[in-house]
């Protein structure tokens, strides 16, 4: 299996684990019967918009990994983390590695009929998947969201019409993104780009782009290892022989591989785009994906560079 940059607890556990023990074991039972409301929890924020915007009214959402400024790569939960899992009835988590410290901090405090839908194993993901960031696939929240719905409606049956029905609109209001990935596509398939890591590929690949930067590299960038200087000698020629239309880096991982590639492809007027792995403050789902497709259609066809999202 591909060895991501897990997120750790380290040697943490042991104190977060205490203090979830002392927590009990189905505050959020009690929580949800008394009010109605279900507490869940989004292990990224983008599935955390996902899951308040299918429940609605009719739950209450934490989610973990939120700030655009860290690399979640490298996140380590705390002790508000483990308070908000253990009194979740309802978890949304990526899997295949991206978000393990999950299933340390569910194991550690059981909460009686809890549902964990694990997005990467719903939707038929193998633990061997070489890129993690699935939330970039337009087919992924598309099939979460009826999941989700049937979910909670276990977790709430009263309520099953509301949560369909918001998923219907969910999956609905994902058509402009799609429209946005076609228009891409129309114009610019197999147009050659470069990557630093593959947080973007499902998207890139979605709308018809040639990824020219190796996979060896990419696989190293993500996981916090130094890439092969073979493979650095090939990305810094896809940019100082202007081999590529667009420079795709990862606005949350930067060091110091990506700033000379960075100031290499600016340089040679190679327009960079930023992605992230953290929906950035003021987004949805749907908005935020919206807004990196344009990103990637304007420097196709202005040659205008998007570093950061406002």
């Amino acid at each position: 299996m591909a060895q991501w940059k897990n997120a750790a607890l380290g040697t943490g556990i042991v104190l977060l684990s205490g203090l979830m023990a002392g927590c009990g074991t189905s505050p959020g039972a009690a929580s949800h019967n008394a009010g109605g409301v279900i507490p869940a929890v989004g292990a990224e924020n983008e599935y955390g918009s996902l899951i308040q915007q299918i429940g609605g009214k009719y739950v209450h959402v934490e989610s973990i990994m939120t700030n655009p400024n860290v690399d979640p790569h490298t996140y380590e939960a705390d002790t508000t983390d483990a308070r908000w899992v253990s009194g979740a009835e309802f978890i949304v988590q990526n899997g295949i590695g991206y978000d393990s410290f999950m299933n340390r901090l569910e194991s550690a405090s059981p909460v009686p009929g809890r549902i964990v839908l694990t997005a990467s194993a719903a939707l038929g993901y193998g633990p061997d998947t070489s890129n993690p960031h699935l939330w970039y696939n337009p087919s992924t929240m598309r099939r979460l969201a009826p999941i989700v719905a049937a979910d909670l409606s276990r977790l709430d049956p009263r309520e099953h019409a509301y949560f369909v029905h918001n998923a219907s609109v969910f999956v609905a209001s994902l058509n402009p993104w799609l429209h946005d990935i076609q228009k891409v596509r129309t114009a610019y398939a197999g147009a050659p780009v470069a990557v630093t890591e593959p947080v973007a590929d499902y998207l890139l690949q979605a709308c018809g782009l040639t990824i020219r930067t190796p996979w060896a590299f990419q696989a190293a960038i993500m996981n916090s290892v130094d890439p092969s200087p073979q493979d650095v000698a090939v990305e810094e020629s896809l940019l100082t022989q202007s081999q590529v239309k667009v420079f795709v880096y990862n606005q949350q991982a930067v060091d110091s591989t990506t700033t000379v590639l960075l100031a290499i492809a600016r340089s040679h007027h190679i327009p960079v785009v930023g992605v992230y792995e953290t929906m950035p403050t003021g987004y949805t789902y749907q908005s935020w994906m919206v807004t990196e497709t344009n990103a990637v259609y304007q420097a196709l066809k202005n040659h205008a560079s998007t570093a950061i999202l406002h």
